[in-house]
């Protein structure tokens, strides 16, 4: 814990806790290439269930990684505000959605340590195309994103590598679905496998 940093509330190390417990019971494997940069965004892709949560926070704190993720404001109201803090939430005003990467980018500029996970889907249902979201606040932060990936076939998890991106969004997604495409997600079916503009 850094200096000055508050110690989590008893609900996050509660819900933590089961969390491990349980995911020590799952038979994964984690799959460590952490980026030494003290700041970047996790790629967390392929996105089609609910279980993908549980997994991701599991497999983080296994790896040491202290990550953070967005989710709409309502979340964060009494009583369960500090606990989505705890776990590294970052409250979003989704009827400002149009300034959530001007909002991350300046998170990035604010501290000295921040990881950003982010699912590029957007959603557990069948997405039309990966939302470009991420790769902005990447490119405008000027940090790299890390491929955080599930492969629920080969019960693996982690980070696997990372990946600068070079301002052409079409050539960057190209190389990405390469690396993706690999992972099988909890319902394969429900997968993007397309990627819209950037």
């Amino acid at each position: 814990m850094q200096i000055g940093e508050r110690k989590p509330g008893l609900a996050a190390r509660i819900l933590r806790w089961i969390i491990m417990a349980w995911y020590g019971t799952r038979g994964w494997t984690e799959e460590s290439s952490i980026p030494s940069a003290r700041k970047y965004v996790i790629i967390a892709a392929p996105h089609t269930s609910n279980w993908d949560f549980p997994y991701f926070i599991a497999l983080t704190t296994k790896l040491g990684v202290k990550s953070h993720f967005m989710a709409k404001d309502g979340l964060f109201r009494w009583p369960f505000g500090r606990m989505m803090r705890d776990m590294g939430g970052v409250s979003i005003d989704r009827s400002k959605s149009s300034n959530m990467v001007e909002a991350m980018v300046k998170r990035f500029a604010e501290q000295e340590d921040f990881i950003l996970t982010i699912a590029p889907e957007g959603t557990r249902g069948k997405a039309r195309v990966w939302k470009s979201g991420f790769y902005q606040i990447a490119l405008q932060a000027g940090v790299p994103m890390a491929l955080g990936m599930m492969d629920y076939a080969k019960k693996r998890g982690g980070i696997s590598g990372i990946f600068w991106p070079t301002g052409d969004y079409q050539a960057d997604m190209t190389k990405l679905a390469a690396f993706y495409n690999s992972c099988t997600p909890k319902h394969p079916e429900l997968a993007t496998r397309e990627f819209g503009e950037g």
